[in-house]
């Protein structure tokens, strides 16, 4: 366990677990979060192995977004300090977006704003029953920025998108789970196992394999069907390299002596190359 200011990381094996640790102010984002949430992703990517992150808040919230009174009040009146201060914050949202490991968010609670944003740039989320989800923004007179929209629109219906971001109504997990932002919702006191066995999952599988898929996705979502193909052929090409042909030399080799299902199950990657 690493222990920052406003952040706990905890690294075990190939999964990491990022927790916001303001509870007093419902995990709100400050600048010094933002600061710390570099060091603990330099952390992960330090350690090499791993292949899944959670992202999850202490106590009772998920985030209820962007401190606005350390990142936007307190700053306004130094231009290069207001720019500074929240470049940090926006760096590292991109850096999440992009990482090479699968990012789970695990929903607990509040999460408004970047709350929102953070829960929408993960790959999967999972969110408690009792969550509730807002862009407030519009409540005092601005609109979601910082990729706050961008996720929104990327992850709600055109629709839902526009309510919310024009109304600052909140709405629920289910909600949430019906939209597209989370993946499942659960009651509260089943949120660490529904997460675990999403997770237990991934970590079976090969990390470089995770991290290509992510990328191929990410590029082909917004191409025409040619550039596709040719995109993934060739990162199917870079698989094969970096994991010694493992798909071929491990994964289809044990579905040749049906030791496993595809279709059911992952194979072996006992003594596999990564």
């Amino acid at each position: 366990m690493i222990t920052l200011e406003t952040l706990n990381l905890e690294i075990d094996g190939p999964k990491a677990t990022i927790y916001l640790n303001r509870p007093d102010k419902k995990n709100a984002m400050n600048p010094q979060m933002h600061r710390d949430m570099h060091e603990v992703l330099d952390a992960i990517e330090a350690a090499g192995d791993v292949s899944a992150v959670v992202v999850t808040g202490n106590g009772d919230s998920f985030s209820a977004g962007m401190d606005l009174e350390e990142c936007f009040l307190q700053p306004f009146d130094n231009p290069m300090e207001f720019y500074r201060t929240n470049l940090v914050a926006l760096d590292w949202f991109k850096r999440l977006k992009a990482f090479p490991a699968v990012t789970v968010a695990k929903v607990n609670g509040f999460a408004f704003g970047g709350g929102v944003l953070v829960t929408g740039l993960c790959d999967l989320a999972v969110a408690s029953e009792d969550a509730t989800f807002g862009l407030s923004e519009i409540n005092f007179g601005i609109f979601p920025a910082g990729g706050a929209t961008w996720a929104t629109a990327h992850n709600l219906p055109r629709k839902q998108a526009l309510y919310y971001i024009l109304t600052g109504d909140t709405f629920t997990g289910a909600q949430a789970e019906q939209f597209g932002l989370v993946n499942k919702t659960v009651p509260a006191d089943q949120l660490d196992e529904a997460t675990d066995r999403i997770v237990r999952k991934l970590v079976r599988k090969n990390p470089t394999t995770l991290r290509l898929a992510k990328e191929v996705y990410e590029h082909n979502r917004t191409t025409a069907l040619p550039e596709a193909i040719d995109y993934d052929q060739a990162k199917l090409w870079e698989l094969s390299r970096l994991t010694g042909n493992e798909w071929i030399n491990v994964a289809l080799k044990q579905f040749e002596k049906r030791a496993y299902q595809p279709g059911l199950s992952t194979y072996s990657r006992s003594g596999a190359a990564s």
